[in-house]
């Protein structure tokens, strides 16, 4: 049926409705609409259409009049309370990865052999913390419209418009200048050079690499490999081998007679060891997880692993976790970190790992994935609890004969002016051996006459 142009039948709602039909004909595939197109063009949920005619033919034409709704329709919105703000600013930092993040930075404070105080480890966490939460803030602002179409995302607070982009963006912001100038002022100049440079690195190029490559998992493997080496120059580490401090390696004891110096333990060697057990590690924590997620990264576009290839993504799982075995039963040792009994204590978690990861690469399924997950949650806080251990130069064993056969007489004064010492001494073990002339074989009198004896 042929409309004229400027004809009365043409602008009548019959003529419209033929039109409609017409055009529906002629192009089936509009007619189907799927949830992507209702999602990506927010007016074809309009209700009302023109037809504007268009060389003897009907064009459907959405109209972008709509009428105002009346006041009475919105609801009033409450100002947030301080304990929602502060479960929207948690939400914008992602916690759990900022304490993972945290983690991370404080155990190479702990695994530096320069000593350090109390101070630089809480500056360090703290600011450290201070860097995750900008750089993940910043993610969040710029993936608003990727997180609305991911069922793990959709719930954050900015998709949810729990807060305005601006005033995420003023936490971003404050967060990413109070924590490098946190370190700056409590550390060390290169400690907040690198802080600065993991948010520019995560909330840049990582989120930028997102849509175009897969390497941006090999960016963000990096990401996490940066906090170790935070703490480590924030007890004064050296990143680079320096005529000062060379590079050193710790053989064992039946290959050498040479005395182990644990000041030795000083150098880019140890830094390394950090960097790469983390860099490591996130393959097989990240790449489990984004084939569990792979739909969701598919169905917004990112360009992941897991989704252009699942089998290659199984592949570099189980490259990495294997890498980790020689990594912590050699290069470890060699720097002189840990001692060598950590090669051994190391195997059995190592051993664990690289099964469940050869079984994801053999079957490829969400199953071995999950498991694959799971293992690496508590593989890192196993690995180092044992480094800690083992810690070249720290001999717990000393430490805990100290405080059993040789107790500060401070710290039992005051059981012992409660009246009941000798009980909560045997109570506490403190007294292994109580008969006479025994080794340790110290009674109460003799602590009552050293105290008095210290507060005179």
């Amino acid at each position: 049926m042929a409309l004229v142009r400027g004809s009365w039948f043409a602008r009548t709602p019959c003529s419209r409705f033929l039109a409609h039909r017409a055009s529906v004909q002629c192009h089936p595939a509009a007619s189907v609409k799927g949830f992507s197109s209702f999602f990506f063009h927010n007016g074809l949920w309009r209700s009302e259409a023109a037809v504007s005619p268009s060389h003897g033919r009907g064009v459907v034409r959405h109209s972008t009049h709509t009428c105002p709704m009346p006041f009475a329709d919105f609801r009033e919105v409450s100002l947030h309370t301080p304990r929602q703000i502060l479960s929207v600013y948690s939400q914008l930092s992602k916690l759990r990865l900022t304490m993972l993040v945290m983690l991370s930075a404080t155990s190479g404070v702990a695994m530096s052999p320069l000593p350090t105080t109390l101070p630089i480890l809480l500056s360090t966490a703290l600011g450290t913390a201070l860097c995750s939460a900008s750089a993940n803030t910043f993610n969040q602002i710029q993936e608003i419209p990727y997180d609305a179409q991911m069922a793990r995302t959709r719930q954050r607070p900015l998709v949810r418009r729990a807060v305005s982009p601006l005033h995420a963006t003023v936490f971003g912001v404050v967060t990413g200048v109070a924590g490098p100038v946190l370190l700056w002022t409590m550390t060390n100049p290169v400690t907040a050079v690198l802080g600065a440079a993991n948010i520019g690195l995560y909330a840049g190029i990582y989120t930028w690499l997102k849509r175009k490559s897969v390497l941006n998992t090999w960016v963000g493997a990096v990401v996490g490999g940066i906090p170790p080496l935070m703490g480590w120059t924030a007890c004064g580490g050296k990143l680079l081998p320096t005529a000062d401090h060379p590079t050193h390696f710790f053989l064992p004891s039946f290959l050498t007679d040479a005395p182990l110096d644990p000041s030795m333990a000083n150098n880019p060697l140890g830094a390394m060891a950090l960097f790469v057990l983390l860099y490591s590690w996130q393959f097989p924590h990240f790449n489990s997880l984004s084939h569990l997620t792979r739909a969701s990264y598919a169905q917004a576009g990112y360009k992941m692993l897991s989704v252009l290839s699942p089998k290659k993504n199984t592949v570099v799982s189980l490259r990495h976790t294997v890498l980790l075995l020689p990594l912590c039963s050699l290069l470890f040792p060699l720097s002189g970190l840990t001692t060598w009994w950590f090669a051994v204590t190391s195997f059995v978690p190592n051993l664990v790992w690289i099964r469940a990861a050869f079984a994801f690469w053999r079957v490829c399924g969400e199953k071995q994935a999950r498991i694959t997950f799971q293992h690496s949650l508590w593989y890192l806080p196993i690995i180092l609890a044992l480094m800690m251990l083992h810690k070249q130069g720290m001999n717990w064993t000393e430490g805990i004969q100290d405080i059993v056969l040789e107790p500060d007489p401070f710290l039992v004064q005051s059981w012992i002016h409660g009246g009941q010492a000798r009980n909560t001494i045997q109570e506490h073990r403190l007294l292994p051996v109580m008969k006479s002339g025994g080794k340790g074989d110290w009674d109460i009198r003799r602590i009552r006459e050293k105290i008095s004896r210290q507060e005179s």
